[in-house]
């Protein structure tokens, strides 16, 4: 049985993205860029290309740096490459209350290598909350592969949101992005759950907070949302245009729910949006709200949500 850590206020060095394969570590890259030294950043890959430096920047190769193998497609051997880093993984998730790994499933490091890391970092007694982007549906291959990968991540992480490329795509599309460079979805996601644990707020969340949601058993998921402090619908509406694989989230058993805001938020608009999240709860459901001002959301509502205790679709 995992014993919880004892929090006061969280440092930078006890909250820690981590990028995992080639495209995992550029949306850990970027999410770690928008959180302004707010958490440490961990690029796992066999690949050189996929590294960046800079201060709280961790790198970790899986592989010699003459070996040309790699480890494209070949999951075991990723896993076990991962398996050999286990003491500089404990040097690096010592001082880590939460991770936040980023992951691309389908190929061999995120298939590979994400599970074992989660392993080493929940064995270390750090939550962690896994995003997992499942491969476009006619690569029917790389699925089968990815589908492996992601029952093992589930197994091991606290929370594993499923990302669908397929939505992704086309929303970076419609927008004029590239989706293998970072998805804005991602970004304010990391965002959000860093501020909402480092930062004092109208009413204040913590880690305990957070494992008590993450605790529920059953599936879990997590949503983000972006819009006017005079229109909650909106926002719920944002949040649900999320690129996430297909989940039924109503009846979930447990909620933690983050409102951010500018200057002029009320506590009435916090209300109002929290009751629209939270309408298609289980009656009995655990619902912890947390709420904080920003000053650079100018006109702008943001909500990070977790839910948890979703049944099985």
């Amino acid at each position: 049985m995992e014993m919880p850590r004892t929090v006061g206020d969280m440092d930078p060095s006890t909250i820690l993205v981590a990028g995992v394969g080639g495209i995992g570590c550029a949306w850990a890259h970027r999410a770690h860029q928008k959180c302004q030294g707010s958490a440490h950043l961990v690029l796992i890959d066999a690949d050189d290309s996929s590294f960046k430096t800079g201060e709280d920047v961790h790198v970790l190769r899986l592989g010699h740096a003459l070996d040309s193998v790699g480890c494209a497609a070949l999951p075991p051997l990723a896993e076990q490459r991962m398996r050999g880093l286990n003491t500089l993984t404990n040097r690096l998730l010592d001082t880590t209350e939460l991770v936040i790994l980023l992951t691309g499933l389908g190929g061999g490091v995120g298939t590979g290598a994400a599970h074992e890391f989660a392993r080493q970092a929940r064995q270390s007694g750090a939550v962690v909350l896994a995003v997992a982007a499942l491969p476009f549906e006619q690569q029917t291959t790389r699925m089968d592969i990815a589908l492996e990968g992601l029952n093992r991540l589930e197994s091991t992480a606290h929370v594993t949101v499923r990302l669908s490329l397929d939505r992704l795509a086309r929303q970076a599309r419609e927008k004029g992005q590239l989706w293998q460079m970072g998805a804005e979805w991602i970004e304010d996601l990391v965002d959000g759950l860093v501020r909402t644990l480092m930062r004092m707020g109208l009413i204040n969340l913590d880690l305990m907070d957070l494992r008590a949601i993450v605790d529920q058993t059953g599936e879990a998921t997590m949503l983000v949302g972006v819009g006017r402090p005079d229109d909650p619908r909106g926002v719920l509406e944002a949040a649900l245009k999320a690129p996430l694989a297909a989940m039924d989230v109503g009846g979930a058993k447990g909620c933690l729910i983050q409102v951010e805001g500018g200057l002029g938020m009320t506590i009435g608009q916090v209300d109002a949006v929290a009751d629209l999240f939270t309408s298609a709860l289980d009656a009995d459901a655990q619902v912890i709200l947390g709420a904080r001002v920003s000053e650079d959301l100018v006109d702008t509502i943001r909500v990070v949500s977790l839910l948890s205790g979703i049944r099985p679709s």
